[in-house]
């Protein structure tokens, strides 16, 4: 391991962390303590191929391909039901944003299935195309938009009237 690579990567480890944080809170539902074992798992795979990394176009892309498919793996192997409940984090909260918008917003985000919060979070969070939400979860382009639209529509139900009351603030 020579010290330009170990250079190399804590440059990029530091300028990613706080935004894949914010992407594993909001894949997790606000649990906190999963979000960081995610970015560390992501920050760990990252490092193994860091030497490669000259071949990878975008490497923050990338990383955040790798931590979908580790949340996304993560879910798949969780054996019980449980929802984990802590705090909500504070970093990255937009200047004069509503905290109880972005509150109500995370509560219903919770509560889709895991693969509908991921692609929400690629989608709209992200703003990733059809295409690279596709590639980053392993699926096809018209998978990709049947569940967008399905997990909108699933996301407006549970908000129903009070999305409205929060538009007109």
């Amino acid at each position: 391991m020579g010290y330009g690579r170990r250079d190399g990567f804590r440059e990029f480890a530091t300028g990613r962390s706080a935004h894949l944080y914010r992407s594993a809170c909001l894949l997790t539902s606000g649990d906190t303590h999963l979000a960081e074992d995610l970015v560390q798992e992501t920050l760990g795979r990252m490092y193994l191929l860091w030497s490669r990394i000259a071949r990878i176009d975008n490497p923050a892309a990338y990383a955040q391909t790798v931590l979908v498919r580790a949340f996304l793996t993560h879910q798949r192997r969780r054996s019980a039901g449980e929802r984990p409940v802590g705090e909500f984090p504070d970093a990255g909260a937009p200047a004069g944003g509503d905290p109880v918008l972005r509150l109500t917003l995370l509560e219903a985000l919770g509560r889709l299935a895991p693969k509908d919060r991921a692609v929400l979070v690629l989608r709209y969070w992200e703003d990733r195309s059809v295409e690279e939400t596709a590639d980053a979860m392993n699926v096809s382009s018209a998978a990709v938009r049947t569940r967008s639209s399905r997990a909108l529509t699933r996301l407006r139900e549970q908000l129903g009237g009070s999305l409205a009351e929060f538009a007109g603030r």
